[in-house]
């Protein structure tokens, strides 16, 4: 499965967000990508950094930008996953999964804190997806600081983790960098579990864009505050001795009596 991962700078004008979004799927429909991903809240913008609250989004506009993006999927036959505010009910942290000719699916954030408690209510789904036999497990941002929410994708068996990042600062805050990239490597090594992120790039990016594997190896990162498209060939891959170890130890602690499909 050939997957990208697209960082911009996520700004509050929906239609402009959207054109950056279409034009990427485009560009990696024509390298064959299988998967595209974009940050959290990437469609909208995410409150109140890049617009004042929940309140203020255009959903009549969201819902258009939603359809197009559905048909870009079924035409170019590529699964999109996008963050975006949702109202439905509650107002929501929303990551969509376009899925080419099914219905949008989705995974609403759980971990919420300051501006996101302010603005969304706790989502209740369980984040797995799957694309072409491999399942595919989705959390968001905040989300990377609590092992639980990754031990319950370990449970479910997945074989792909996509971390979605609006993660940036004011000032070029390279510890706040290195300790959520070295927070994304520890869940990638304690689930033996490849992860994929994205994150915003303005005004500073604080958090990676890149492709970690199961035992916690950066296989390719994308240079911070810079527009530019991650490309990863995954591979659905057996496990090697250490990580072997790791999950027959993880399956014991975790009262796990059959040993997951690998």
């Amino acid at each position: 499965m050939r997957i990208a991962a697209y960082q911009f700078k996520v700004t509050g004008n929906i239609e402009s967000n959207a054109s950056v979004v279409m034009n990427a799927i485009k560009e990696a429909s024509d390298q064959n990508i299988d998967l595209i991903i974009f940050p959290e809240c990437a469609l909208t913008g995410y409150p109140p950094r890049n617009i004042p609250d929940s309140k203020s989004v255009d959903f009549a506009l969201v819902k258009k930008q939603l359809e197009k993006l559905q048909m870009m999927s079924d035409r170019n036959d590529i699964y999109i996953v996008i963050g975006a505010v949702e109202y439905s009910d509650k107002y929501y942290n929303r990551a969509y999964f376009i899925s080419p000719d099914k219905p949008i699916d989705w995974y609403d954030k759980r971990a919420l804190y300051g501006w996101d408690s302010d603005n969304f209510s706790e989502g209740n789904k369980s984040g797995v997806f799957q694309i072409s036999g491999c399942n595919i497990g989705l959390r968001i941002c905040f989300e990377v600081r609590f092992p639980e929410y990754f031990r319950e994708l370990y449970k479910l068996g997945t074989d792909l983790n996509i971390v979605l990042f609006n993660d940036v600062s004011d000032t070029d805050d390279k510890e706040r960098y290195q300790m959520l990239k070295s927070h994304l490597i520890t869940r990638a090594v304690e689930n033996v579990t490849p992860f994929v992120t994205v994150n915003a790039i303005s005004p500073y990016q604080t958090a990676p864009t890149c492709f970690i594997d199961a035992s916690g190896r950066v296989k390719v990162e994308l240079e911070k505050n810079t527009e530019c498209m991650l490309i990863y060939d995954f591979e659905k891959k057996k496990p090697d001795f250490g990580e072997m170890g790791r999950k027959h130890y993880s399956d014991k602690l975790l009262g796990l009596t059959e040993q997951k499909d690998v």
